[in-house]
């Protein structure tokens, strides 16, 4: 996604989702938040804070909710990575995590019109934080989101989007017959989730759905290494792997 816009304005903030229980990483998700749990030498989370550091991002929001106060306490204000680090605390506020489009939610105040969005417990290290794609999206005001999808995990093998000869995301299969799946990675406007009202549980998947039909979400394939890292067995193996 190139920019054809020159006065387009590079995206400087970003939303890190790290609320989540991660039932499936029990027991050691009984004692750390997920996104703390270290892969090759750091927490999963930091990986993507650099990342967004290189990337030229000045402000991350968190959003926390289980064990949420190990959180700051493990990353601070940011200031180690070049970064200023806003937490939104959804345990404290509201006594649970609000799912993905309630956070995003309830993060809005502390949000740009247009940011990226991660899930801090994916590890891709190679994926980019692009600035020429960001600016790209930051100009073209008609789209809601930019998703990035990888190839089909065993886990999931019906995928969830296909991308359009237009490169608009698509709900069912593209021109190449092909479904992928989210990899939660994006790029988005704050519009997308403005209607869902704070301290209310709303999952993001319905939001991009309707904004499909309206062919308003944007989507590429990355095919870099990605790993959805779900029990301690993924994460026992991942950390056997190469770096």
């Amino acid at each position: 996604m190139a920019s054809s816009n020159p006065s387009a304005q590079p995206v400087r903030c970003a939303m890190v989702l790290a609320a989540g229980r991660g039932e499936r990483m029990r027991p050691l998700s009984d004692r750390t938040p997920k996104p703390l749990l270290p892969v090759h030498g750091k927490p999963m989370i930091v990986w993507h804070l650099e990342a967004l550091a290189r990337a030229g991002v000045e402000r991350v929001v968190v959003n926390t909710a289980w064990l949420e106060e190990q959180i700051p306490a493990a990353l601070g204000d940011g200031s180690r990575w070049g970064l200023a680090l806003h937490y939104s605390m959804e345990g404290r506020d509201h006594g649970g995590a609000l799912e993905t489009a309630g956070g995003i939610a309830k993060a809005l105040p502390l949000l740009d019109d247009c940011f990226w969005l991660v899930s801090g417990d994916i590890y891709a290290p190679g994926f980019d934080y692009d600035a020429a794609s960001a600016a790209a999206f930051a100009a073209q005001p008609g789209l809601l989101a930019q998703l990035w999808l990888v190839p089909n995990p065993d886990f999931h093998p019906a995928g969830d989007f296909g991308i359009g000869a237009d490169g608009l995301a698509l709900a069912d299969a593209g021109p190449d017959g092909r479904r992928w799946t989210y990899g939660n990675f994006a790029l988005m406007r704050r519009a997308l989730c403005a209607g869902v009202p704070v301290g209310h549980k709303a999952a993001l998947g319905p939001l991009l759905k309707a904004a499909i039909g309206e062919r308003r979400i944007g989507a590429e394939v990355y095919a870099g290494a990605w790993h959805n890292i779900g029990t301690p067995a993924q994460l026992a193996a991942l950390e056997r792997s190469a770096a």
